[in-house]
């Protein structure tokens, strides 16, 4: 028999824990409802994962959102009232303290009368102006369970999205961070074990040698250049990308750069549909939406599109005809759009939209990857193979052999 910890909702709706024997968990779940519980959470007692200690402390991630989005939906549409949902969910999330903390504040102004929507605004930014959007729209409209449970899948599908991205470039970053060091190696280490050997023989050593010394002499002397220009690189772009007038014009140059500009559009064209759809589909008017969408859009050149286009729906436009004007969105989406102004399912059909960009991301992710992982690797070789040959040719050369 093994104690276990529990928590569960007794048949008041109230959470209780408590401690008792089983064979397992299994077997606890079944004594628990025989006596009319709900499980929440069961553990052996005293157990808490070695990590625990380490989380980190600080603001709310994407992953905790997601996580408390969803089950909260999950609680309100079995029909627990708001304030019991968060007092479950602050329990459920005792061992994320930074969660569990921001659910308790929630609970306690929700408490005092505050919405929901003004009760999550007043935690520092942790949620974005189309969430707390979303859930006034779902307050307003008494839907609160239904418009958590569509936020909490519309966060899971961009989480999944952005993910993608990431991962997808892991290996060509890891790829070229080695290639980087094995060229630093070969001219730092094993180009001047020859040096002396060559400088002793006398010899007027070939071009392609000569080159090759002379850079490995370079980099041994000024290496700290090398690393300064990076970190000046790197902080000249983040200065640059922090700056909205540069940036605009960095965000422009980025859409024309072949196979990257394709990955930005069908980036940004998904997280708009998604984005709009989900927004319509809650009750936002549409120029109210195009505001918060816009805030979403990373890409400056494509948020003042969709600025524009909230103009000239101000204007009495349709948004179809407006995204037509635009030649930042593709033909594809623009037309798919238009359907669904047609036919009366415009956020059926941006949902659509968002879903076949994804895809289509995913694809220019693939061809991308397609190119630039043999690029590397080509480059690579050629440049290490140089090195070697230029060594060998300069051995043949001191020791008076030809080829």
């Amino acid at each position: 028999m093994t104690t276990y910890s529990y928590k569960a909702i007794n048949t008041l709706g109230e959470t209780e824990e408590g401690q008792r024997d089983a064979l397992d968990e299994a077997q606890m779940v079944v004594l628990l409802q025989a006596d009319g519980y709900i499980p929440i959470k069961i553990v052996p007692a005293s157990s808490r994962p070695f990590w625990y200690f380490l989380r980190s402390q600080g603001k709310l991630s994407n992953k905790d959102i997601v996580l408390f989005t969803g089950e909260l939906a999950t609680l309100l549409e079995s029909g627990l009232p708001l304030d019991r949902s968060l007092l479950v969910l602050m329990d459920l999330t005792e061992d994320n303290d930074r969660l569990s903390k921001m659910i308790a504040k929630v609970l306690e102004k929700v408490k005092s009368g505050t919405s929901l929507a003004d009760a999550l605004e007043s935690q520092s930014g942790a949620f974005s102006k189309f969430y707390l959007n979303m859930v006034r729209a779902g307050e307003a409209g008494g839907s609160l369970g239904e418009v958590l449970a569509r936020l909490s899948s519309y966060l899971e599908s961009a989480q999944e999205l952005q993910e993608t991205v990431s991962t997808a470039l892991i290996y060509p970053v890891i790829l070229l961070l080695m290639s980087l060091a094995s060229l630093f190696v070969m001219l730092t280490f094993v180009v001047p074990q020859f040096t002396e050997m060559f400088a002793s023989a006398g010899k007027e050593l070939p071009v392609s040698t000569q080159i090759v010394v002379g850079l490995a002499e370079w980099l041994q002397s000024y290496w700290w250049l090398v690393v300064g220009g990076i970190v000046g690189g790197v902080g000249f772009m983040r200065q640059q990308l922090a700056n909205p007038i540069s940036k605009k014009i960095w965000d422009g140059w980025f859409l024309k750069v072949p196979l990257f500009g394709s990955i930005q559009v069908n980036k940004e064209t998904a997280n708009i549909s998604r984005t709009l759809g989900t927004l319509l589909g809650n009750g936002v008017s549409i120029v109210s939406a195009l505001v918060i969408v816009r805030e979403t859009v990373d890409n400056l050149v494509i948020a003042d599109a969709v600025a524009d286009i909230q103009e000239q729906i101000k204007q009495g436009r349709h948004i179809s005809e407006a995204l037509l004007e635009k030649a930042v969105f593709p033909k594809m989406a623009t037309q798919m759009i238009k359907m669904g102004e047609e036919t009366g399912r415009l956020e059926e059909m941006l949902l659509r939209v968002a879903g076949l960009y994804d895809k289509q991301l995913r694809l220019a992710i693939q061809r991308m990857l397609a190119l630039l992982e043999p690029a590397l690797i080509i480059t690579l070789g050629l440049m290490i193979g140089g090195i070697i040959v230029s060594i060998l040719m300069a051995i043949l050369s001191v020791n008076d052999l030809a080829f």
